[in-house]
C-alpha cells in the first residue's frame, strides 16, 4: 500500500459532517455557504451540445484533446493573458478539471520521497497536500494571514528550502481569502524557479470572477511572457470551466506552460487513463470561446458582494476579496463554536477557516475565520447575511 494513504488528512466536510453531528438547525430553510459549487444556471449551449454529440461516447478519445479544444484554448489564453501566439501541441493540456490536473502533475513531477519537495500555502485547497503527501514528501506550508494580504509568506523560505524545492503551488485568486498576485510577485516566484529549478504550478481556477472589468487578475503566463521568458519555462496554469462557466460536473480543464512538463505530464496521463470524452471537448469549445456568458456570471457576483457585505459588516471584520466568489470574515469567537451557532440558531451552514489550514509554528492562519462561499441565489445569500447579523446580535 502506498504509505502515503496513512498520512492524509480527512478533508474539511468530513470534520463539518462531524462538528454538526447531532445538532439540529433552526426551523429556517437550510442555507448552505460551504461548498465553492457554483450554482447559476450552465450556458444553454453547452447542455445543447453535449447532446448533440453525445453519440461521440462510442468513441476513444485522446489524451491529448481535439485539436479544436487546444486551438480553443490557446485563442483564450493569448486574448485574456495578452499572451504571444501559443503553440497549442506543445503549450496547452486539456485536463478533466483543475482537480485532476493539480493532483497528478505532483505525482508525475516530484522525486517520491524527497524531503522538501513541495511548498504550498496555508490556508490551501487540500488537493494540495494530498498530492504532495501521495507523491511521499511532506508539505512545507506558506502561512496566508492579514499581515500578509493573504498571500504565501515568500519571505519566510530559506535558501536551503528553495533549493529543495521541486513544485510550487500557488492560488491566485486565492482560496479562500481571495488574494490576487501582482504580476511583479508572480515574476519574482519565476526568477527563483529558474535560479532553484523548480516548477510553479499556479490554480488560477477563480481568475474570471473579479469585480472591475477593467482590471482583471494576473496570470502566472503573462508574468512569464511580460519578462521575456515566452516558452514558459518552468510555469504552469491551472484553468477550469468550474467555475467561469458555471459547469462543475463537465470536468473540464486545461494546464499550460513549460513544453517540456506538458510532454511529460501527457506522458504521465496515457497511462492515468483520464482524457476528456469526445462531447465535454465540443462543449468546452464553445465555452472557451464565448465571453458574453462569463461576463454575464461575473456580474452576478458583483451584485451579490455589493448586497452581502455591507449587511455583514457591522458585526464581522469582512475583508473584501480581490476576486473569487469566497468571503473570509473574522468571528466572534472561535470558528468551530461560530458554526455551530449559525446551525442551530440561523440554518446557515458556514465552513470553519481551521479546517482549510493546518496548525504551523506561526499558529493556524484559518482560526478564528469562517468561510462563506457566496453561490446560491441573490435572494438567498442576502438571507443568509440577514440570519447571520441577527444570530450574532442575539449572542452568537
Amino acid at each position: 500500500m502506498n504509505t502515503g494513504l496513512n498520512t492524509l488528512h480527512p478533508y474539511p466536510f468530513e470534520k463539518l459532517g462531524q462538528l454538526f453531528e447531532g445538532l439540529s438547525p433552526s426551523d429556517q430553510p437550510l442555507i448552505p455557504l460551504t461548498i465553492g459549487e457554483p450554482q447559476h444556471a450552465p450556458p444553454e449551449r453547452v447542455t445543447e451540445l453535449l447532446s448533440e454529440h453525445a453519440v461521440l461516447v462510442a468513441q476513444y478519445p485522446a489524451t491529448a484533446g481535439r485539436l479544436q479544444l487546444r486551438a480553443a484554448i490557446g485563442a483564450w489564453l493569448e486574448r485574456r493573458f495578452h499572451l504571444p501566439s501559443l503553440d497549442t501541441d506543445r503549450h496547452v493540456l486539456p485536463l478533466n478539471g483543475t482537480r485532476e490536473g493539480l493532483f497528478a502533475v505532483a505525482q508525475a513531477l516530484v522525486t517520491h520521497g524527497k524531503p522538501g519537495a513541495v511548498l504550498c500555502p496555508n490556508p490551501f485547497y487540500q488537493i494540495y497536500e494530498g498530492a504532495a503527501l501521495l507523491a511521499g514528501t511532506e508539505p512545507i506550508l506558506l502561512n496566508c494571514d492579514a499581515s500578509k494580504g493573504f498571500l504565501p509568506d515568500f519571505d519566510s523560505v530559506t535558501e536551503e528550502q528553495w533549493h529543495a524545492c521541486q513544485l510550487l503551488f500557488i492560488c491566485t485568486p486565492g482560496n479562500p481569502a481571495g488574494a490576487v498576485m501582482s504580476r511583479g510577485g508572480l515574476q519574482r516566484l519565476i526568477t527563483l524557479a529558474q535560479e532553484h529549478d523548480f516548477v510553479i504550478a499556479s490554480d488560477e481556477c477563480y481568475s474570471e470572477i473579479y469585480p472591475d472589468e477593467r482590471h482583471p487578475p494576473a496570470g502566472l503566463l503573462e508574468a512569464a511572457a511580460t519578462m521575456g521568458n515566452t516558452d514558459y519555462r518552468h510555469c504552469l496554469c491551472f484553468h477550469s470551466l468550474s467555475k467561469r462557466s458555471n459547469l462543475p460536473g463537465l470536468r473540464s480543464g486545461f494546464v499550460a506552460g513549460d513544453p517540456h512538463w506538458i510532454e511529460q505530464f501527457r506522458r504521465y496521463r496515457t497511462y492515468h487513463g483520464c482524457a476528456m470524452p469526445p462531447h465535454h471537448q465540443i462543449a468546452s469549445e464553445w465555452a472557451w470561446s464565448d465571453e458574453l456568458h462569463v461576463r454575464d456570471n461575473r456580474a452576478r457576483y458583483r451584485e451579490k458582494f455589493g448586497a452581502v457585505t455591507p449587511i455583514l459588516a457591522p458585526v464581522l471584520a469582512t475583508p473584501s476579496p480581490d476576486a473569487g466568489f469566497y468571503l473570509w470574515p473574522e468571528t466572534p469567537t472561535d470558528d468551530e463554536t461560530f458554526a455551530k451557532h449559525l446551525l442551530q440558531h440561523a440554518s446557515v451552514k458556514v465552513l470553519p477557516g481551521r479546517y482549510l489550514a493546518r496548525d504551523t509554528a506561526g499558529g493556524n492562519p484559518g482560526a478564528n475565520r469562517i468561510r462563506l462561499a457566496l453561490v446560491a441565489e441573490l435572494g438567498q445569500c442576502v438571507e443568509a447575511a440577514e440570519r447571520i447579523v441577527h444570530a450574532v446580535k442575539s449572542g452568537g
